[in-house]
């Protein structure tokens, strides 16, 4: 989701690279959850989310539809994100005890929490978000650690290269003339990246590039 913001007001003026210390930890989140509840359709899900969470669940992105995922446009292309729900307007994954029930494969937006992405035009990289998270007596984390990825790099890669797919797309979006084109550009990426599953016996970044590269 593309936003412009006040970088200064938002983060404490620094950027942070995976090998960099930040002040980040929450320590379990332990009586809290409130960045669970409350988001909207803030928390879009990018092919590797939607793997993980598939996989884990041994469901598929049709059947997450509905009961845990939802659909929206985002920039002009649609694009799923975490469905909220209830009273407190709570993430569908969150379990009567405040815990996230599918915390082992959790989407990124929710693992580098409350760190931040900046895309400056060619990739990216983390900021610490001041006023996102109240949890008190945050300690200093390594940032890969806090990500809590396998092989960061090649995921920080693919986060970038995912991005700038879609930023283009969206700029088509914006640039044509009737709801079509955008209609065929939306079912493409969705059929290509979402509906059609990965494997899960091979590697899914190779998968991810020989779909980016056919699209």
């Amino acid at each position: 989701m593309l936003r412009e913001i006040d970088f200064a007001e938002v983060s404490d003026g620094k950027f942070y690279q995976p090998g960099d210390m930040v002040k980040a930890d929450c320590q379990g989140c332990e009586g809290c959850c409130d960045c669970c509840r409350g988001m909207g359709t803030s928390i879009v899900l990018d092919p590797l989310d939607v793997h993980r969470i598939s996989t884990g669940l041994g469901k598929s992105f049709e059947e997450l539809l509905g009961p845990h995922l939802e659909l929206q446009v985002v920039d002009g292309i649609i694009l799923p994100n975490l469905r909220m729900a209830g009273p407190d307007e709570a993430c569908t994954f969150l379990n009567s005890s405040g815990r996230c029930s599918i915390h082992p494969f959790r989407p990124g937006i929710c693992r580098i929490f409350p760190l931040g992405r900046y895309y400056d035009g060619k990739g990216f990289q983390y900021f610490l978000q001041v006023h996102e998270c109240p949890k008190p007596n945050k300690t200093k984390v390594k940032v890969r650690k806090w990500i809590d990825t396998p092989d960061v790099k090649r995921y920080d890669a693919y986060i970038s290269d995912w991005h700038y797919y879609l930023k283009g797309l969206q700029e088509q979006a914006a640039a044509s003339e009737g709801p079509e084109t955008i209609k065929q550009l939306s079912m493409s990426v969705l059929t290509a990246f979402y509906v059609r599953p990965f494997r899960a016996d091979r590697d899914f970044y190779e998968q991810f590039y020989e779909r980016l590269n056919e699209q």
